[in-house]
């Protein structure tokens, strides 16, 4: 008996919304259909109904599968026998895992020392050649650009328009889900392609009469890596958040235009903002992200703290990767360690009973 449609990736599911064909062998490992969850306490706090996009759910662990199953599809349905991207660790994994899954090459170019170790193993797993530069992601997107088209080599960043295209998938869930689209959406920007691909498919939604309204975008980039709050390239982009980590976003143009046309805005969160966010969320609703999710997060705390009226009732936010992907930073930020005890009953229920 053949599987659901909501249980056979996002090309079955939505083939209609996407450039596919019959002749588009599809790539799939079951991704999207990831819980859209809601928030009591955000709620309480933001006095509308908050619902959080968990996009850590997917395979590989990050919203990436979702583009990457359509692009991948496409560059097997063109020929191609290598993909090849720039990574700050999520693409790598995604691009590495469909590829294996497609059964040709992978090769991932990265900024040497600054991926954080649970996307690198992955990379390494999948059977992906790794290449650590000596130089940034807007440095590995450069010689991924040049690589590109080169002897069948496909690129499979989001500067490919089948990423977007997949990604905008998660905008249609959100709207069967919630039954219209949300008053607001907040998202972390890094490379941008999320806020893009999301308003993409809002867009799309509310022309196929699938929703009556369309959200205002807003999105957040770390202080230290904020190229399009501060309309410039930023060299040396600096953040714990290694996922957003870029400081010459590929899909500028798609999220100005996204937060432009829906009347919100981008703005900026601090790595401290960031870190108390992902902890306040695995505290308080039991969701453990890695820290560049979490600045969806932040970016809410900080509209509230600012006193400005949300004008909305019903608000998603994104959070793009599993917390797993980075244990390092919240194990090292937090400065977690357990507590020492003898092996005997009084000694664990004194320990409990400490304030």
């Amino acid at each position: 008996m053949p599987a659901p449609l909501h249980d056979r990736g996002v090309i079955s599911r939505y083939r209609e919304y996407l450039p596919v064909s019959d002749a588009t062998p599809v790539i799939s490992l079951n991704e999207g259909s990831t819980p859209l969850i809601h928030s009591p306490r955000l709620s309480e706090k933001a006095g509308a109904e908050v619902y959080i996009k968990y996009e850590g759910l997917n395979p590989t662990g990050s919203f990436k599968d979702r583009g990457m199953t359509v692009a991948i599809s496409k560059a097997v349905e063109e020929g191609a026998q290598t993909v090849i991207c720039a990574s700050t660790g999520n693409t790598s994994a995604a691009a590495a895992a469909y590829a294996a899954r497609a059964g040709i090459q992978c090769a991932v170019i990265l900024p040497a020392g600054k991926i954080a170790s649970g996307k690198l193993v992955q990379a390494y797993l999948y059977g992906a050649k790794v290449i650590a530069i000596k130089g940034n992601f807007d440095d590995a997107l450069r010689l991924v650009r040049e690589l590109g088209g080169v002897n069948g080599i496909a690129i499979v960043n989001s500067i490919n328009p089948h990423r977007i295209e997949g990604q905008k998938t998660g905008s249609f869930e959100i709207i069967e889900e919630l039954g219209d689209a949300p008053d607001m959406h907040i998202l972390p920007v890094g490379n941008a392609g999320n806020i893009t691909a999301y308003w993409k498919g809002y867009r799309e939604f509310a022309e196929a009469e699938r929703s009556t309204r369309l959200p205002r975008m807003v999105g957040f980039q770390a202080a230290g890596s904020a190229p399009i709050f501060y309309n410039k390239v930023v060299d040396q982009p600096n953040t714990v958040a290694t996922a957003i980590r870029i400081g010459n976003p590929a899909s500028w143009e798609g999220a100005s235009n996204a937060v432009t046309q829906s009347g919100g805005s981008i703005n900026i969160a601090t790595d401290e903002e960031i870190l108390a966010a992902q902890s306040w969320l695995a505290k308080n609703e039991g969701i453990f992200v890695e820290p560049a999710s979490a600045a969806s997060v932040a970016g809410l705390f900080k509209l509230l703290e600012s006193g400005a009226s949300l004008n909305a009732s019903s608000i998603v936010l994104t959070v793009t990767g599993h917390g797993l992907k980075d244990p390092d930073t919240a194990m090292t930020t937090g400065d977690y360690h357990p507590i020492e005890a003898e092996a005997d009953l009084d000694t664990v229920r004194s320990v409990l009973e400490q304030s």
